[in-house]
């Protein structure tokens, strides 16, 4: 058996994991984890020699002395890792050492022998009508300005921006999904975009979702301009000069809602609470389960069942509202 460090071999996996189509953000993921574990092995000590002890002794450290400078504009100090990104690090660990058994290097996978990291899932909280409808609205104009309190400027993305909330909204589109879309993936003769999933090659999952009446009129409108002069490969959602455009970066996009929400009054918002508000309010309308694991790319209905909960929740709080015994007090 081939004697390696465990640099070698963290290099070797995340090679592997990018040669088999894992998304650029996956394989971030992993590299973040892999970063974590070279700073509590500094020693670089060979890969196969590193036993399931030192591994539960990784993760009391990550529970209890990491600490990490977050990043931004606004300064937060140095803060512990939260409990998914350490269950997220436990994933890492457990690909490499997956990796690790299939390439012959280690004789078994010590991590799965290690209970996986406890962490509670996000509340999941949907957008208001009333939410939607103010953050369309602020769309249009920028803040009033200070020196004039009733002047505000049109803002030359309006038509951009609308388009974005409401194809989030219509689809459930993961922010990167939406990022990546080319104006040859879309079809406003279906109504449809065709969408590469979260991976690469062997690992893409490419799916078709479908928008509705009014999102295929606000695409349009966004389009208009730009179609004569527009290229297969070119962004469906640029930024940058119209005879240069250039794709929305996911990060982009996260600060353009942050924005509008700001203008808007609506709080908590980012991308992926779009696709929330999209698979529960599908749900409510009738929606099958089924159907909507396809549309969102999910490989299990893990988190469907999940929205699922939620949409039963309301059922009951219904009938409780709406009970003819209750009600008639018979």
């Amino acid at each position: 058996m081939t004697t390696l460090t465990l640099s070698q071999a963290i290099q070797g996996c995340i090679l592997y994991k990018t040669a088999t189509g894992k998304s650029r953000y996956t394989i971030l993921d992993y590299q973040n984890g892999y970063n974590k574990l070279l700073l509590f092995f500094p020693d670089d000590p060979p890969f196969a020699k590193i036993t399931r002890a030192q591994i539960v002794a990784f993760f009391a450290w990550l529970q209890d002395d990491y600490v990490t400078d977050p990043d931004g504009i606004a300064p937060r100090g140095q803060i512990h890792l939260a409990p998914k990104s350490i269950y997220n690090i436990y994933v890492a660990l457990s690909a490499l050492w997956t990796w690790g058994v299939d390439e012959g290097y280690v004789h078994e996978n010590i991590i799965r022998s290690i209970d996986p990291p406890q962490f509670e899932a996000p509340r999941v909280d949907p957008f208001s009508k009333e939410d939607i409808q103010a953050l369309l609205k602020a769309c249009d104009h920028s803040r009033t300005w200070k020196t004039r309190q009733h002047t505000k400027t049109q803002r030359p993305t309006a038509d951009r921006d609308r388009a974005i909330i409401l194809i989030l909204l219509d689809t459930g589109l993961r922010r990167a999904e939406l990022c990546d879309l080319t104006i040859a993936d879309l079809n406003l003769t279906a109504n449809s975009l065709a969408v590469g999933g979260k991976g690469r090659g062997r690992d893409k999952k490419e799916r078709t979702v479908y928008f509705g009446r009014r999102s295929a009129r606000a695409l349009w409108r966004y389009l208009t301009p730009r179609l004569q002069d527009s290229r297969d490969d070119d962004p469906l959602f640029a930024v940058g000069p119209a005879d240069l455009p250039r794709p929305m970066h996911p990060g982009n996009l996260y600060l353009l809602l942050r924005r509008i929400a700001s203008r808007a009054g609506v709080l908590k918002v980012n991308p992926h609470r779009f696709r929330h508000t999209f698979a529960i309010t599908y749900l409510r309308n009738g929606g099958d389960p089924f159907t909507l694991q396809i549309l969102l790319g999910h490989a299990n209905l893990d988190m469907v069942k999940r929205y699922l909960a939620i949409v039963r929740a309301d059922c009951q709080d219904a009938h409780q509202r709406a009970s003819p015994v209750d009600n008639w007090q018979l």
